[in-house]
């Protein structure tokens, strides 16, 4: 038996440097404990082993709430960014979403140097092997070098490098992403502390040489401008932005990946893991879409000191001379060069039932999962988790009340709560479909939102905080202006018929005008000075609380009828199975999960609306015998 040494204390530990790593150990130690950020790697601090992008659907409202609530990602990302886009202008503002080019190796060493100057920070490299527990409660963990190291709170952030497996064609390697080792015996330890485990399988494209490629056949794609943030705090700003391109696969592509499906270990019945739906490899998209002559293909740079170019749309696990054959038959990708051949991983991963509202373990006190090991995929999902929990790690730690994010307050909330009520059978990825009131959770409000909420973490500066409250009044100042009733005079008839608007009848409010689809704001400050001048932002979230005002307050009538709902509270020690009228998988799922609500108990899969309808009659009963 291996003999340990005493490595010290710390008030908390985070085992893992990915996103979710980064902001758990920023969090933790701005909250003010001595936090412990332990990674296998130092050099894959803040990595990104798949995409060279941050933001996109959905995600770019993550990386906006993450930053509302004082975290990093928002801020590294517009610093090393190199292109930025607004996704989906052409639908409404609910599902608006920025999306950033990032220079992969300058976010990393940006976010590195931020954790190591970090000064209740501290990092080192080494493995995790086994966590120490004793009366359900954490106490440290062991390292496969020997060192034993206390804490009362333990963040795993451990992402995809779980007893992880890489694959291209028959070829494999026991091996994380990007050539970085494996975790070799967390795995082992988390089955002793009770957790389920899972087999998860995500892949990465291919990398060619920059100079191999014909951009002249392509599409070219450049940057919005002007350029908009993802932080609150960043200032506009212009830069020079790096161009993406884009092409499409043919059935020459096609007919390759077909005449060598049986090669693909995916199909072969070599993978283990179950892969995402939502981000298929480009095997699945020839095979569960046969109708399709052609797929998009994003050529996208992966950064300014390397030509290398990231070939967004190509995700497999074929052999390398069949991705090199399948690459060489797409428009301008016919004398293409492989840098680094796309590949899929496989790895251990839990099941997030297992854990709390808070991503803590139900059973065992001090321990929180965060990121791909709560089997999600994304680096702005796991960034979200992991702030999440080191929020509640510290309230833990400070004897607070826990730090609870509802679906109606923000996408990290809708995210905990799949994770931890309906559980995972494929990597997790947050779309805007998932969330039940996506148009009062915009990205453009995000600030308005959870920085109040945030105010007593300690990760709000005041800056930050200035920031809200100035926003916050200029809406108000504005509104109040927006109020006044002006004449139907001539300047007004005149400027409504340039628009293609009807004519104003009478006197009417300024704000009923700015809920006409062809008014803008900064059209009515040139025909009333009265009105004040708005920062892009605030002008943002004014014209959309006009236009979509009645909508937005069906919305919140929604979010109120199912607070009802979470505060019909059911008690721990219910006896499901015994509970007439519920259907035996109903009754199964209840007993497992015990839900703390009636909303909750309506969110578990197998849970029927007729079994809630029981829940309440049962509830009512439990009440008045009581």
């Amino acid at each position: 038996m291996q003999n340990y040494y005493s490595a010290g204390s710390y008030d908390a530990i985070v085992v893992g440097g990915g996103h979710a790593g980064c902001e758990a150990g920023l969090a933790l130690s701005r909250m003010g404990f001595s936090t412990l950020l332990l990674t296998l790697n130092l050099d894959s601090i803040g990595l990104m082993p798949c995409n060279p992008a941050i933001g996109g659907t959905s995600k770019g409202h993550l990386v906006r709430e993450i930053d509302a609530l004082g975290g990093e990602m928002g801020l590294a990302a517009d610093d090393t960014l190199i292109q930025l886009r607004m996704l989906n202008t052409g639908k409404g503002p609910a599902v608006y979403s920025l999306r950033a080019q990032m220079d992969k190796r300058r976010y990393h060493e940006r976010m590195k140097l931020t954790l190591e100057k970090e000064p209740k920070l501290t990092l080192m490299q080494g493995e995790c092997e086994h966590i120490l527990e004793k009366h359900g409660k954490v106490t440290g963990i062991l390292t496969s070098a020997g060192a034993k190291i206390n804490t009362a709170v333990l963040i795993l952030c451990t992402g995809v490098y779980l007893k992880s497996r890489i694959l291209i064609g028959d070829w494999q390697q026991a091996s994380g992403p990007a050539g970085f080792m494996r975790a070799e015996g967390l795995s082992n330890s988390l089955k002793e502390l009770g957790f389920t485990l899972m087999r998860f399988k995500t892949g990465t494209p291919a990398r060619l040489l920059g100079k191999s490629i014909d951009y002249s056949k392509m599409q070219r794609q450049d940057g919005d401008v002007p350029m908009q943030a993802f932080s609150f705090l960043t200032p506009e700003r212009d830069m020079v932005q790096t161009p993406c391109y884009l092409t499409y696969t043919n059935e020459a592509t096609h007919e390759v990946i077909r005449a060598n499906l049986h090669r693909s270990p995916m199909y072969a019945g070599v993978i283990e893991g179950t892969g995402a739906r939502y981000c298929p490899s480009i095997e699945d998209k020839i095979v569960r879409f046969k109708d399709k002559d052609r797929h998009q293909v994003f050529i996208e740079p992966e950064g300014l000191s390397t030509s290398e170019m990231y070939v967004q749309g190509m995700s497999t696990s074929l052999p390398a001379d069949v991705q090199l054959q399948a690459l060489r038959t797409i428009r301008g990708l016919e004398k293409c060069e492989v840098a680094r051949f796309g590949y899929a991983i496989e790895y251990d991963c839990i099941d997030p039932t297992a854990l709390s509202a808070t991503l803590s373990k139900k059973d065992i006190e001090g321990l929180y999962c965060a990121g791909q090991i709560n089997g999600t995929s994304g680096y702005e999902e796991a960034a979200g988790q992991g702030l999440y929990a080191a929020i509640n790690a510290a309230n833990w730690l400070l004897g607070k009340a826990p730090f609870l994010l509802s679906r109606s307050d923000a996408y990290i909330g809708v995210m905990v709560d799949d994770l931890t009520i309906k559980g995972v059978d494929e990597p997790y990825r947050m779309m805007t479909s998932r969330a039940e009131y996506r148009l009062i959770l915009r990205q453009d409000n995000a600030d308005m939102r959870l920085t109040e909420l945030a105010k007593d973490t300690g990760l709000i500066s005041q800056e930050r905080y200035s920031l809200l409250l100035r926003k916050r009044e200029a809406l108000e100042n504005a509104l109040l202006r927006l109020d006044k009733v002006v004449p139907p005079d001539a300047l007004l008839q005149e400027y409504l018929k340039e628009k293609g608007e009807p004519p104003a009848k009478s006197g009417i409010r300024l704000f009923e005008l700015l809920k006409r689809r062809g008014v803008r704001y900064t059209e009515l400050l040139s025909l009333y000075n009265f009105l004040p001048e708005l920062e892009e932002s605030a002008l943002m979230q004014l014209e959309i609380m006009a236009q979509y005002g009645g909508y937005i307050e069906k919305q919140f009538e929604e979010v109120k009828r199912m607070e009802a709902l979470e505060a019909a509270a059911l008690p721990q020690d219910a006896d499901y199975l015994s509970i007439s009228g519920l259907r035996t998988e109903a009754r199964q799922k209840l007993a497992a999960r015990k839900p703390k609500s009636i909303g909750a108990a309506g969110r578990i899969p197998g849970v029927s609306p007729a079994d809630v309808a029981v829940l309440l009659i049962w509830r009512k009963a439990q009440a008045r015998r009581a």
